[in-house]
């Protein structure tokens, strides 16, 4: 807001004398040196005009005073002591007469002055502003975490006004406060002003008009030309420049939220073709041959709403991990996003080879957990061995030596994971998420079932071997034993 010609009057340094009132609420945009009998047409309204009236006499003083009047100046500043050495008397008639602000400038105060006054009075004002503003668009993105209704909220605090989001057919999603809710059937019939006619492009991005006792401005929200929904702030008094940056920042940040559910729009979608049997979207997800990873970095979740790839992938969250789902082609780059241990199964042909995928993306994860990077299944040791094991008997041998523990298949699912941590305790106790002590006790109940030694390296081997073989339903046995539970 630019500064007021009464804050200007008052600077003491200039020592300037108002020979006529002077409102409060006057604005000066600039101060401008004139000593032609007709300025005006140098001058664009809102100026301090500062003279020495070089060419002003008691008979022109009236028609000049009508002149700047007319173009608007904000008030005259009259240097004595170079050509006149009062203000002229009908000069100050005249200002009194046409209710124009009329100031003294002593001979000691040189124009400059006043100009550099003024303008380290705007340059604070647009310092001011630009504080404000940035103060205003840090807390609006602050709120937007919280969603709409709270960004909605506090633009009209902000503002010290109302605001209402409204959806494409002008229908209140959210108001604050309540009560500005019944504002907006009076909007309607405007919002068509922002809506794109049948003939093609031509809208404006907002619009501004009085409602009865408030200023409203209403901005479209969303991409292109065809507004998603519509943002309208009413206030007493017209917006200034500051408020309308601010509104676009709130506009901006409902933009951006309007956009985030097109991903789930394309996993609608592939769900909606799923169940009505009919072929996927083309960019829906999950395509075949499909990947599954396990990653211990929880955040690949957030990675992939950042990334474009996570328009084709589906994620997950385990116990303490994260599975994705995604194109076999893009595996490596999801792996990369994950940033950290991360399991990698062996692609799926279709939809019913998943729940194998998840069992190798989980095996590879155990191993990945000791090696900190991502590890693919087919890279873990120990597939040739079990691809030439004859699977009848194979499968007979590790019935008969797992069948202690088919009553209690907590203890299986300890088993695996204290031979997937290679021994180690602290480690097994972890990914199973139980106390170390409660995992010491298991052991030791294994061992007592199966009458073995568990510390016995062969003994290991063999349980191994019996937990790879059981995880499988089909010849060929490919997959370790060294999985985690499911």
């Amino acid at each position: 807001m630019p500064p007021r010609l009464a804050a200007v009057a008052g600077l003491p340094r200039l020592g300037l004398l108002p020979l006529t009132p002077v409102p409060p609420d006057v604005p000066v945009s600039w101060v401008a040196v004139s000593e032609l009998e007709d300025p005006t047409a140098y001058l664009e309204g809102g100026e301090l005009l500062l003279t020495t009236g070089m060419r002003l006499t008691d008979a022109s003083a009236g028609e000049y005073l009508s002149r700047l009047v007319e173009r608007g100046v904000a008030g005259l500043g009259f240097g004595v002591g170079v050509v006149h050495e009062t203000v002229p008397a009908a000069l100050i008639l005249a200002a009194q007469r046409h209710g124009l602000p009329l100031l003294e400038v002593p001979r000691a105060t040189p124009f400059i002055a006043v100009g550099k006054a003024v303008s380290r009075m705007l340059a604070a004002e647009w310092y001011e502003d630009v504080t404000r503003a940035f103060q205003a668009q840090r807390a609006l993105s602050r709120a937007a975490l919280d969603g709409p209704s709270a960004v909605i909220a506090r633009l009209a605090r902000e503002l010290g006004g109302w605001a209402l989001l409204l959806d494409a057919a002008g229908t209140v999603q959210h108001a604050e406060p309540s009560s500005a809710a019944a504002r907006a059937p009076a909007l309607a019939p405007d919002l068509n002003r922002l809506r794109p006619p049948k003939s093609g492009s031509g809208v404006a991005g907002s619009l501004s008009l009085v409602d009865g006792d408030a200023h409203v401005v209403v901005q479209g929200i969303g991409p292109g030309d065809r507004p998603r929904g519509f943002l309208a702030i009413g206030t007493s008094e017209p917006l200034p420049h500051v408020a309308h940056t601010i509104v676009g920042a709130a506009a901006a940040l409902l933009t951006l939220r309007s956009e985030t559910p097109r991903s789930g729009r394309g996993l609608r979608a592939a769900l909606a073709a799923a169940l009505l049997d009919l072929p996927s979207p083309e960019r829906a997800v999950p395509r075949f041959p499909a990947s599954v990873l396990a990653c211990a970095n929880a955040s690949v979740a957030d990675a992939l709403e950042a990334d474009p790839l996570g328009d084709r992938c589906l994620a997950l969250a385990r116990p303490g991990h994260v599975v994705v789902i995604a194109p076999a082609a893009d595996a490596r780059r999801v792996a990369a996003l994950a940033d950290g241990p991360v399991g990698v199964s062996e692609p799926a042909a279709s939809a019913a080879d998943l729940g194998t995928a998840l069992s190798q993306a989980e095996t590879a994860l155990s191993a990945s957990r000791r090696t900190g990077s991502a590890l693919a299944y087919g890279e873990l040791p120990g597939q040739g061995l079990l691809g030439v094991l004859d699977p009848e008997l194979a499968r007979g041998f590790a019935d008969t030596l797992l069948a202690p523990l088919r009553d209690e298949p907590s203890l299986e699912a300890s088993l695996r994971a204290f031979l997937a941590a290679g021994g180690r305790l602290e480690e097994a106790a972890r990914d199973l998420d139980v106390h170390r002590h409660t995992l010491r006790h298991r052991v030791r109940r294994i061992g007592d079932l199966l009458g073995r030694d568990l510390d016995d390296p062969g003994v290991r081997a063999e349980l191994w071997v019996a937990l790879a073989v059981t995880a499988n339903d089909a010849p060929p046995i490919g997959r370790t034993g060294a999985s985690g539970p499911g």
